[in-house]
């Protein structure tokens, strides 16, 4: 690299390797001067890390490697508090229920198991060859995808049987998977570059979503269940209004010019106001969803960024590689950073200062600031007893 090349005001150096045994410098929060965003780096694993997953209130962290092993972490200290074994091959995706009790990881060596975190048993196995797998928000189902056969595969945890199998559901490899917030849908997407919604209730595809060019590899909703996003290998994102339908007839938005590389993992913030997107070409860019701009891309990992996660007050990113690493990103500050003002400035936007939090936000220079004055986090809160668009659909319904 020569002297003269342009610097990433937010680059960050890649940090030493250090020895597992030397892990707990890991809690410790590090800073590259020019960056001005904090982070933590984790070391543990012996091979790729496939996903990664806040847990338990955002104090432990989740991981699932190619090294057969999932693992659980302590966000503060970043030690590896436990380490699970009974894989035979690669764990393509692991995911815990809410209370921290129960875990389901899914692996190339053709099984899913279903791990109790306090004995560390597997206490139930699921046969075919898994790309991806979650469980339900209420921990009931698991869902499963696999190349066999194409399928999508829903478990009944409580019980470990199968109660629905789809075979074929997609006419290539299922790359991932999710359940909407109200676990009524399972949204998949797929190497035929098709993404589906399958209905829990009905039991059949409700709505097939078509505009990628390339290997769909990611979906996410967003905790309305207005919106759910797409990533793709062709380095886009799309936005589709699930909720209004208007994509139907003005058809997705397009995040671009973020990526350079595929996307390989999205997910919304928990407020709504931010999503983050991993990619092949080993960054992190988190978008601003009140612009639908890059907001921040954090670099540090040495290979593909595999999983992107957001703890639930939106401060925190975490993300995992195939450079065997996790990383938590503190980005509770990124609206003041220099770079990220002096970008919406570009946009024809005025910075403001929001009367609840006194936090710097931004807003069209053709607003006006005394009506817009509140940033999006005080006005979710402040909307947080108004009804959903779902909840005032069921209130004017009759009887």
């Amino acid at each position: 690299m020569s002297d003269e090349e342009d610097i990433d005001p937010l680059a960050l150096e890649v940090a030493e390797e250090i020895s597992e045994n030397l892990s707990s410098k890991s809690g410790t929060w590090e800073n590259e001067n020019l960056a001005q965003v904090k982070y933590k780096v984790l070391r543990g694993h012996r091979e790729a890390i496939n996903s990664c997953q806040f847990c338990s209130n955002d104090s432990l962290i989740l991981t699932g490697s190619s090294d057969q092993t999932t693992a659980v972490w302590d966000v503060e200290t970043g030690e590896k508090l436990q380490k699970y074994e009974g894989h035979r091959d690669v764990i393509s995706q692991c995911h815990m229920n809410s209370d921290a009790t129960n875990f389901a990881s899914g692996s190339w060596d053709k099984t899913v198991n279903y791990w109790d975190t306090e004995t560390g048993k597997d206490i139930g196995s699921l046969e075919g060859i898994v790309t991806c797998c979650q469980l339900s928000h209420s921990g009931k189902f698991a869902a499963v995808g696999s190349d066999l056969e194409n399928a999508l595969t829903i478990w009944d945890t409580s019980e470990g049987k199968i109660i629905h199998k789809m075979q074929n559901h997609h006419k290539s490899t299922p790359t991932s998977l999710t359940f909407s917030p109200n676990d009524d849908r399972i949204c998949t997407t797929s190497m035929d570059g098709c993404t589906k919604m399958w209905d829990l209730h009905s039991h059949k595809v409700t709505v097939q979503f078509s505009g990628h060019i390339n290997v769909v590899s990611s979906c996410c909703f967003d905790k309305e269940e207005r919106n759910l996003c797409t990533g793709s290998w062709d380095k886009h994102m799309k936005v589709w209004d699930v909720s209004c339908g208007t994509f139907r007839t003005q058809g997705p938005l397009t995040l671009s010019k973020g990526h350079e590389g595929c996307i390989s993992s999205c997910v919304f913030s928990d407020d709504g106001s931010m999503l983050a997107s991993g990619s092949y070409d080993t960054t992190v860019v988190v978008w601003d969803m009140e612009t639908f701009a890059p907001k921040l891309t954090l670099k540090g990992h040495e290979d593909w960024v595999t999983d992107v996660e957001f703890s639930k007050d939106s401060k925190t990113v975490l993300s995992c590689s195939k450079d065997k690493t996790l990383r938590v990103w503190n980005v509770s500050d990124s609206d003041s950073i220099p770079v990220v003002l002096e970008s919406k400035r570009s946009m024809g936007l005025r910075i403001v200062k929001c009367k609840e939090c006194r936090k710097p936000f931004s807003i069209s220079q053709l607003e006006d600031a005394t009506v817009q004055h509140m940033c999006v986090f005080c006005r979710l809160q402040a909307s947080r007893n108004v009804p959903s668009f779902r909840e005032e659909a069921l209130m004017e319904m009759p009887g």
